[in-house]
């Protein structure tokens, strides 16, 4: 049964976003505070990802992005990458079975060649299992970088120029959109970080052009629904202009 915050939030579809990202900050500092392995922070955030994919498939979130691991992630120390592959591949095969009964696609954006065989393996089981689910596509960002994946698109480009299947004319923002890891989805209407730091940190920096932001102090373990409600109800109150003028501005507001 859905909780009165929940149904509150999806009331009024209109200004619900379609397209949520998160960039889940703060496992390693909720670890420290509590005296514990920064594991340990990461194996408690796994389980906050849970309680906010099955907030947003009740809610009525279409898309819902989450910033799981960046390419800047693999210069951390080899014991902690090996959690993080290995918390990985826990959870793509443990939320296999919810996510198909509850009409989830998964969907990978970054460079999936650079995990490892086993965590890709079963990935790939995952994506292939839910891949004609429409109720909601939730994205995992994955050795993930926006510089990166803006590179990988330039030199898609270019080698389409380079062979006269594209003419510097026919360049435009919807065609680099096109060859970016999101391709066919629309940017995000919201992007959330936890932790309290106040920078995107190599996500999303094309689609971002237009995201509202909402920064939290809360750490990703501590991350909860009925937070992640309140910032969706703050949401609904903002103006959206994409740089034009609002209609209360121009009828003199």
């Amino acid at each position: 049964m859905r909780s009165n915050l929940i149904q509150e939030a999806s009331d009024d579809q209109k200004t619900l976003p379609a397209h949520v990202a998160i960039i889940m900050d703060g496992n390693g500092r909720w670890a420290k505070k509590k005296l514990m392995n920064r594991v340990r922070g990461h194996e408690q955030g796994s389980e906050t990802v849970r309680a906010i994919v099955t907030a947003s498939r009740e809610i009525g979130i279409k898309i819902l992005t989450l910033y799981a691991f960046s390419t800047e992630n693999w210069a951390r120390p080899e014991s902690e990458v090996k959690a993080l592959m290995a918390l990985l591949k826990k959870f793509i095969v443990a939320e296999r079975d919810d996510l198909q009964k509850n009409k989830i696609r998964l969907n990978m954006i970054g460079q999936r060649d650079k995990l490892p065989p086993d965590v890709r393996q079963e990935l790939d089981k995952t994506l292939e299992l839910t891949g004609g689910n429409e109720e909601m596509i939730l994205n995992l960002a994955l050795s993930y970088g926006s510089r990166e994946e803006l590179t990988r698109a330039v030199r898609k480009i270019a080698a389409k120029l380079a062979s006269k299947q594209l003419s510097p004319g026919e360049i435009t923002e919807d065609l680099i959109s096109a060859h970016l890891y999101t391709s066919g989805m629309p940017d995000p209407d919201l992007i959330i970080r936890t932790s309290g730091e106040y920078r995107l940190s190599n996500f999303l920096l094309w689609q971002a052009a237009y995201s509202e932001l909402y920064i939290t102090d809360t750490l990703w373990p501590d991350f909860t629904k009925e937070e992640f409600v309140e910032i969706l109800k703050n949401y609904q109150t903002r103006d959206r202009r994409f740089g034009k003028v609002s209609c209360s501005t121009s009828n003199g507001g």
